[in-house]
Protein backbone atom coordinates (compact mmCIF):
# COMPACT_ATOMS: atom_id res chain seq x y z
CA UNK A 1 0.00 0.00 0.00
CA UNK A 2 1.34 3.19 -0.68
CA UNK A 3 1.01 6.33 2.37
CA UNK A 4 -1.12 8.28 0.46
CA UNK A 5 -3.73 5.07 0.33
CA UNK A 6 -2.89 4.54 4.10
CA UNK A 7 -3.88 7.99 5.03
CA UNK A 8 -6.96 7.42 2.57
CA UNK A 9 -7.88 4.26 4.68
CA UNK A 10 -6.76 6.24 8.20
CA UNK A 11 -10.01 8.46 7.38
CA UNK A 12 -12.71 6.58 6.26
CA UNK A 13 -15.77 6.47 8.44
CA UNK A 14 -15.56 3.32 10.93
CA UNK A 15 -17.20 -0.05 8.91
CA UNK A 16 -19.77 -1.86 10.15
CA UNK A 17 -19.99 0.82 13.25
CA UNK A 18 -23.44 3.30 13.81
CA UNK A 19 -22.37 6.85 14.67
CA UNK A 20 -24.15 8.02 18.05
CA UNK A 21 -24.83 10.75 16.73
CA UNK A 22 -24.68 12.81 13.52
CA UNK A 23 -24.87 16.78 12.83
CA UNK A 24 -24.36 19.41 10.40
CA UNK A 25 -22.82 22.65 12.08
CA UNK A 26 -24.62 25.80 11.00
CA UNK A 27 -23.34 29.27 10.51
CA UNK A 28 -24.29 29.98 13.93
CA UNK A 29 -21.60 27.39 15.66
CA UNK A 30 -19.12 29.34 13.80
CA UNK A 31 -17.12 32.46 13.27
CA UNK A 32 -17.31 34.33 10.30
CA UNK A 33 -14.82 32.95 8.38
CA UNK A 34 -17.33 29.66 8.43
CA UNK A 35 -14.59 28.12 11.08
CA UNK A 36 -16.78 25.99 13.62
CA UNK A 37 -15.88 26.74 17.29
CA UNK A 38 -13.99 24.22 19.34
CA UNK A 39 -16.64 24.69 22.23
CA UNK A 40 -18.93 24.00 20.16
CA UNK A 41 -17.40 20.60 18.52
CA UNK A 42 -16.43 19.73 22.31
CA UNK A 43 -20.22 19.70 23.55
CA UNK A 44 -21.49 17.48 21.13
CA UNK A 45 -18.43 14.99 21.79
CA UNK A 46 -19.64 15.29 25.17
CA UNK A 47 -23.23 14.47 24.20
CA UNK A 48 -22.18 11.90 22.04
CA UNK A 49 -20.03 10.05 24.66
CA UNK A 50 -22.42 10.36 27.30
CA UNK A 51 -25.23 8.23 25.05
CA UNK A 52 -23.54 4.30 25.63
CA UNK A 53 -22.71 5.52 29.14
CA UNK A 54 -26.01 6.11 29.65
CA UNK A 55 -27.02 2.95 28.60
CA UNK A 56 -24.33 0.82 29.95
CA UNK A 57 -24.99 2.68 33.24
CA UNK A 58 -28.71 2.63 33.10
CA UNK A 59 -29.63 5.90 34.36
CA UNK A 60 -28.22 8.95 34.81
CA UNK A 61 -24.59 10.03 34.18
CA UNK A 62 -22.58 13.13 34.62
CA UNK A 63 -19.21 14.29 32.77
CA UNK A 64 -15.95 14.19 35.48
CA UNK A 65 -13.04 14.47 32.82
CA UNK A 66 -11.87 15.38 29.83
CA UNK A 67 -9.18 13.08 29.66
CA UNK A 68 -7.96 14.01 26.12
CA UNK A 69 -9.01 15.79 23.25
CA UNK A 70 -7.01 16.44 19.98
CA UNK A 71 -8.76 18.35 17.19
CA UNK A 72 -6.84 16.64 13.87
CA UNK A 73 -8.61 19.11 10.89
CA UNK A 74 -10.90 21.82 10.92
CA UNK A 75 -14.53 21.91 10.67
CA UNK A 76 -16.60 23.46 8.58
CA UNK A 77 -20.06 24.99 8.21
CA UNK A 78 -21.79 22.62 5.87
CA UNK A 79 -19.48 19.67 7.28
CA UNK A 80 -21.52 16.38 7.96
CA UNK A 81 -19.98 15.45 11.29
CA UNK A 82 -20.53 11.48 12.67
CA UNK A 83 -19.72 11.28 16.10
CA UNK A 84 -18.55 7.51 16.99
CA UNK A 85 -18.19 6.58 20.72
CA UNK A 86 -17.45 3.62 22.33
CA UNK A 87 -16.78 2.42 26.33
CA UNK A 88 -12.97 1.51 26.67
CA UNK A 89 -13.35 0.85 30.55
CA UNK A 90 -16.09 0.24 33.37
CA UNK A 91 -15.46 0.70 36.68
CA UNK A 92 -17.63 0.67 40.06
CA UNK A 93 -19.05 4.07 39.10
CA UNK A 94 -17.05 5.71 36.54
CA UNK A 95 -17.57 4.53 32.69
CA UNK A 96 -14.45 5.93 30.25
CA UNK A 97 -15.57 6.74 26.70
CA UNK A 98 -13.72 7.30 23.30
CA UNK A 99 -14.82 8.92 21.08
CA UNK A 100 -14.26 10.16 17.13
CA UNK A 101 -15.47 12.28 14.99
CA UNK A 102 -15.57 12.18 10.95
CA UNK A 103 -16.61 15.04 8.73
CA UNK A 104 -18.14 14.43 5.39
CA UNK A 105 -16.74 17.59 3.43
CA UNK A 106 -18.04 18.25 -0.30
CA UNK A 107 -20.80 15.22 -0.18
CA UNK A 108 -20.90 15.33 -3.64
CA UNK A 109 -17.05 14.21 -4.03
CA UNK A 110 -17.29 11.90 -0.57
CA UNK A 111 -14.48 13.42 0.78
CA UNK A 112 -13.82 12.52 5.07
CA UNK A 113 -11.33 13.39 7.06
CA UNK A 114 -11.14 12.69 11.02
CA UNK A 115 -11.59 15.79 12.95
CA UNK A 116 -11.17 15.00 16.23
CA UNK A 117 -10.82 12.35 18.80
CA UNK A 118 -11.35 12.37 22.81
CA UNK A 119 -11.68 10.01 25.42
CA UNK A 120 -13.96 11.39 28.92
CA UNK A 121 -14.99 9.91 32.08
CA UNK A 122 -18.72 9.52 33.14
CA UNK A 123 -19.69 8.75 36.58
CA UNK A 124 -22.83 7.17 37.01
CA UNK A 125 -25.41 9.34 39.79
CA UNK A 126 -28.03 9.00 41.16
CA UNK A 127 -31.35 10.58 42.25
CA UNK A 128 -29.71 13.14 44.27
CA UNK A 129 -26.65 13.49 41.90
CA UNK A 130 -24.31 11.35 44.03
CA UNK A 131 -22.14 8.76 42.63
CA UNK A 132 -23.55 4.88 42.40
CA UNK A 133 -22.55 1.73 41.53
CA UNK A 134 -23.05 1.18 37.82
CA UNK A 135 -24.45 -2.63 37.61
CA UNK A 136 -22.98 -5.49 36.72
CA UNK A 137 -23.60 -7.16 33.13
CA UNK A 138 -25.62 -10.19 33.60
Amino acid sequence: MTEQSISANADALPLGKMPQLRVMPMPSDANVYGDVFGGWIMAQVDIAGSLPATRRANGRVATIAVNSFVFKNPVFVGDLLSFYAEIIKVGNTSITVNVEVYAERNRLQAETVKVTEATLTYVATDATRKPRQIPKVE
